[in-house]
């Protein structure tokens, strides 16, 4: 019997954290364990100079989430706006479709990652932070095997990666992109993840490694202070809470997006009765999907860091009055770390670095967030942010109850297709009664645009549905990264069960009645 289990972006990010909880960790130094191995394997989307969020329950509760997302620079004498001219555009090349990208000294805003990591642990864990870097430091210095997903993110991302000379020796250095098989090795990173271990936050916010990325920036054209790193703080708030036929599910509030927007979702179906086959079930989802995203219209992005956003919203939802939204249709820098430990504790932990800013400051391995330059970030426009304020997100981690008790623990990388991949997973597990693991490999429908993108793999009637619900279909060959990545711990007969998303090469493992780390 498996008594607790993690679920994450990587094999090995999923195996430190099973570690942790066989050495008696919970299941936030699970996460964190999980979290800290994937800024090393899965280093181009999240890392020291990324930001996040956790949504963590303890055994018995209460939930709560920390955020530690980024922040704007600015503040202090020195700090200035952001011109959009300092931002350096190049284009991506994503399946039929290109994205433009904005990178550069100039897009980085205040990393949060080792902040939150250490507050958690403080917080919620048992075990030194030493203990729980220690598999990633010695995966950094053995070197990383590029998986065929990571791969692809390297080739993709080539320009970016080869932005400034140290991420260039970093990521590409025979000079070009990583091919599967290659081998990365990080040394300066785990020299800085080393010393996140001895030290915590202090060594980014007023420490060795935070005054070298604050030295690289003033020379290059960066806008973060130091009056910014030693304003940074962890935010605690109270989760979104939404009943979903008899299940609680409890995910990221204001001023991030993606929570609500999955709220919003699940309440739509929640007013209809359950899917009776794939056909009902596939256009279900593909109306609460058009209904959260009509919600997305003027002003929606304004108003979510109001105190009373979310009554205003939901008063907004029962009135109908949904004007449309445009979301992107960008691949980004995100990774999820899910966990549920022996006692009932659960966490759920997202990160991103956004599309990863090209700069690494010497010696320490970081690769940046470019989040002043990610569009989806920005609705009002380049540098339109004040100083200080905390950047929304669409990343949602999630966690589900029934009666009180552990149900499982979700969240998705995948930018705007990470609501998407959340609502159809939560949706198979509580209406179709699937495990973790089939409900991460069902295929999925995204809506976008006023059409829906339909996973290769969707049953034929189901398809036939969507298209005689009058949807503009754009129908897909196969499964495809595109379409998110899920990491998923649940709770089924006998244990527990956890699954990584096959799409980006998740993983997933646990600890057995013994004692042992197993593979799941």
């Amino acid at each position: 019997m498996i008594t607790g289990a993690v679920a994450a972006g990587n094999p090995l990010s999923a195996r430190a954290g099973a570690r942790a909880l066989a050495d008696g960790g919970t299941a936030v130094d699970a996460v964190i364990a999980g979290a800290l191995t994937a800024a090393v394997a899965e280093a181009v989307l999240t890392g020291p100079g990324a930001g996040g969020f956790l949504l963590v329950r303890p055994p018995g509760g209460p939930a709560t989430v920390l955020d530690f997302f980024v922040a704007v620079p600015g503040l202090g004498p020195g700090g200035r706006a952001l011109d959009p001219a300092d931002l350096h555009a190049f284009t991506v090349p994503f399946g039929t479709t290109e994205q433009v990208f904005h990178i550069g000294p100039a897009s980085v805003a205040v990393p949060g990652m080792l902040a939150g990591l250490d507050e958690a642990s403080r917080r919620f864990g048992r075990l030194p932070l030493a203990d729980l870097v220690r598999p990633a430091v010695d995966l950094a210095r053995a070197g990383v095997v590029v998986a065929e997903e990571a791969a692809y993110l390297h080739q993709i991302l080539e320009e970016m990666l080869g932005h400034t000379p140290a991420s260039a020796a970093q990521f590409t250095p025979d000079g070009r992109a990583a091919a599967p098989g290659a081998t990365l090795v990080f040394n300066d990173l785990a020299t800085t993840l080393e010393r996140f271990g001895r030290e915590g936050a202090a060594c980014m916010y007023g420490g060795v490694v935070g005054e070298e990325i604050l030295r690289y920036l003033a020379a290059t054209g960066g806008l973060i202070t130091g009056d910014d790193m030693a304003a940074y703080r962890v935010v605690e708030r109270d989760p979104v809470e939404v009943t979903f036929r008899d299940v609680t599910v409890l995910t990221n509030p204001p001023p991030s997006s993606g929570g609500v927007l999955i709220a919003a979702a699940l309440a739509q179906m929640d007013g209809v009765g359950d899917a009776a086959d794939d056909a009902a079930f596939y256009e279900g989802m593909a109306r609460a999907q058009a209904a959260a995203n009509a919600v997305r219209g003027p002003g929606f992005h304004d108003g979510l860091a109001d105190e009373d956003f979310l009554e205003r919203f939901w008063a907004s939802m029962r009135a109908g009055d949904q004007p449309g939204g445009g979301p992107s249709r960008k691949p980004t820098g995100t990774t999820h770390v899910s966990a549920i430990d022996a006692e009932g504790g659960m966490a759920s932990l997202s990160s991103s670095n956004g599309s990863g800013s090209g700069v690494v400051a010497p010696g320490t391995g970081v690769l940046l967030n470019n989040m002043l330059g990610e569009s989806d970030l920005n609705p009002a426009g380049f540098g339109s942010l004040p100083p200080g304020a905390r950047m929304t997100s669409m990343m949602a981690p999630t966690l589900l109850l029934r009666d009180g008790r552990p149900l499982a623990a979700v969240g998705s990388a995948g930018s705007n297709r990470l609501r998407s991949a959340i609502l159809m997973v939560v949706a198979g597990m509580v209406d179709s009664g699937l495990g973790p693991a089939d409900a991460v490999r069902r295929p999925r429908v995204h809506h976008e645009c006023g059409g829906v993108d339909v996973e290769g793999g969707v049953p034929a009637d189901a398809v036939g549905a969507l298209r005689d619900a009058g949807f503009d279909l754009r129908l897909w060959d196969e499964a495809n990264l595109y379409f998110g990545g899920v990491s998923a711990v649940g709770v089924v007969a006998g244990g527990l069960e956890a699954a990584g998303d096959p799409r980006r090469g998740g993983g997933a493992a646990g600890v057995d009645d013994e004692g042992r780390v197993v593979h799941l």
